[in-house]
C-alpha cells in the first residue's frame, strides 16, 4: 500500500516497514497531485517506537512537510514547530567525514534549522 499522507509514512515505519521507501512512495504520490491534506496531519512521534533512528525520522517528517509546504506554497502544519521534531545534536546523512561539509552546505533550509544536514536533493524524485 502507498502511503498518502506523511502520517501514513509514519504507520508504516511504527510497523517496523521501511522508512526510506515509505517516503518515497509518498512523495510519488505527492508530486503528481500536492496538497495540503498530505502534509496536515501530524505523524505518531517515532523515537519512542523505532528504537534506531526513531528521532531522527521525527524531524525528517516534519522538515520533508516544511519544505513541501513552502515548495508548494501550501499552509505549514502547526505540528512541524513542535520542539520534538528537531534533533539536539547534528544527523548527517552520511558517514563519510568528508562528505560532511558538503551536507552542511546543501542542506535545505527545513531540514538545517532540525540539525538534520542531507543532500539538496534528498526529496528529489525521478
Amino acid at each position: 500500500m502507498i502511503p498518502k499522507t506523511l502520517a501514513a509514512v509514519a504507520q508504516f515505519a511504527a510497523r517496523d516497514e521501511s522508512f526510506d521507501l515509505a517516503l518515497r512512495n509518498f512523495l510519488d504520490g505527492f508530486y503528481a497531485r500536492p496538497t495540503a491534506d498530505a502534509i496536515s496531519d501530524e505523524p505518531e512521534c517515532l523515537a519512542d517506537k523505532v528504537p534506531r533512528l526513531g528521532a531522527v525520522k521525527d524531524a525528517y517528517l516534519a522538515a520533508t512537510a516544511e519544505w513541501l509546504a513552502w515548495k508548494y506554497d501550501l499552509p505549514l502544519p502547526a505540528w512541524t514547530r513542535a520542539e520534538r521534531r528537531s534533533l539536539r545534536r547534528p544527523w548527517f546523512a552520511s558517514p563519510l567525514d568528508s562528505l560532511r561539509a558538503v551536507l552542511l552546505l546543501e542542506s535545505p533550509a527545513a531540514f538545517r534549522s532540525r540539525n538534520l544536514f542531507v543532500s539538496e536533493n534528498a526529496l528529489t524524485r525521478a
